[in-house]
């Protein structure tokens, strides 16, 4: 059974690449998942930080299931007031900093994006946005636009022409900001860089990045798809380093393992896509309301278990667990956001295959290829932690 499934996924699921993992999931409970033949593995990637809360969370589950019997979709978004919706709404707004107390609901990071992007737009009357090398903010043909140059190259190429009037300068470079100009509709960054290999803002830089933005009357966005929802070892990074941005995109982790994201803004700068023209942002799926109330339970969970405060202790675990080895050059880390640095694209593909045979799930960044990537869900133990660190550490001993 399992050779027929294989084969039916290399047939009619569209693949992403010449060589996927090909490793059968049967089911997922807390840091694991398992096979079919009841191998278990160390999920150490949690679906690129989405898992936050853990697998098969209890909470979830059951609003998942309470909701799925009221209703689903009713009608496209933003028409009905639905209460999963407008309940998660408000949770977050009360969480966030002031003035973004207005969520605009899509279905997955990417959209966010795209949305914000608009919203600049339609704010500022201007079209240029600047992006940073390095990053990565999704796949449509406007988040894939802003995948700096010339690393994004790579990927941007085979799909031109894309959006027009996007450039993009050095994240934590003083000096570009001064690209930053009475052109510019936004500038859009993570707050810590998740695809090149976590990379941590300079001190101040942020900051400096706000008030550039201000001085110009240009919009500041913040990606926070990978690092929100606890992820930093605060609520949201932005948090962590004291800057508010005009708009905030969410996803991954934001539903609770179910697909959804958002953009945040200021209430009267979001109701600009109300008019002129009305209906100037649309989803039929943004904000379903049974990944709202998945998300609205992950996020509750999150804050009563105090993940977010525990993520940056959890994260120090594993750094004095496996800074001292030989093998490894550098870690990098934000929380629980974790970069291992061997040094080697040939290293990190090999112990890519050795974690594969000894039951850990890791990867590589899509703008870093030498280290390998560490983010478990929150829930994860110190005893686990330990235990993993075990498995990571004899597989550097082979390298």
């Amino acid at each position: 059974m399992g050779e027929i499934l294989r084969k039916a996924f290399l047939r009619h699921v569209g693949q992403t690449s010449p060589s996927p993992l090909m490793i059968e999931v049967a089911r997922a409970e807390g840091v694991y998942f398992y096979t079919p033949e009841g191998r278990r593995y160390y999920d150490l990637v949690s679906g690129v930080s989405v898992s936050n809360v853990g697998h098969a969370n209890p909470d979830v589950v059951r609003a998942v299931q309470e909701q799925a019997g009221r209703y689903m979709h009713i009608m496209v978004y933003g028409e009905m007031i639905e209460r999963p919706q407008t309940e998660y709404a408000q949770r977050i707004a009360s969480l966030l900093p002031d003035p973004l107390d207005s969520i605009y609901f899509v279905n997955s990071g990417a959209e966010a994006v795209e949305g914000a992007l608009k919203l600049a737009k339609r704010a500022t009357h201007r079209t240029e946005i600047i992006s940073m090398r390095r990053a990565y903010h999704g796949s449509t043909h406007g988040a894939m636009a802003l995948m700096g140059n010339p690393e994004g190259e790579e990927w941007k190429n085979a799909f031109r022409p894309l959006m027009p009037d996007v450039r993009s300068i050095e994240f934590g470079s003083f000096e570009a900001l001064g690209q930053i100009t009475s052109r510019t509709a936004c500038v859009i960054a993570e707050p810590v860089q998740g695809e090149s290999g976590v990379r941590i803002p300079p001190e101040g830089y942020l900051q400096a990045l706000r008030k550039r933005c201000d001085d110009v009357g240009a919009m500041l966005i913040f990606d926070e798809i990978q690092t929100g929802m606890g992820r930093t070892g605060e609520m949201f990074a932005m948090l962590k380093y004291g800057v508010t941005p005009d708009i905030v995109c969410l996803a991954k982790a934001f539903g609770g393992g179910m697909p959804l994201g958002g953009f945040a803004a200021a209430h009267d700068v979001m109701n600009l896509l109300t008019e002129n023209p009305v209906l100037g942002h649309i989803t039929t799926f943004g904000g379903h309301p049974v990944c709202c109330a998945a998300g609205l339970a992950a996020l509750e969970y999150i804050v009563d278990n105090r993940l977010a405060e525990q993520a940056e202790q959890k994260g120090a675990l594993y750094e004095k667990l496996l800074a001292d080895h030989p093998q490894v050059v550098e870690i990098r880390r934000s929380g629980l956001l974790i970069a291992v640095e061997l040094g080697s694209s040939e290293k990190m593909f090999s112990i890519m295959k050795m974690f594969s045979e000894e039951g850990i799930m890791s990867d590589w960044f899509l703008y870093c290829d030498t280290a390998f990537r560490i983010s478990p869900p929150l829930t994860i133990s110190d005893e686990q932690i330990r235990d993993s660190s075990r498995i990571i550490r004899g597989c550097l001993d082979r390298l």
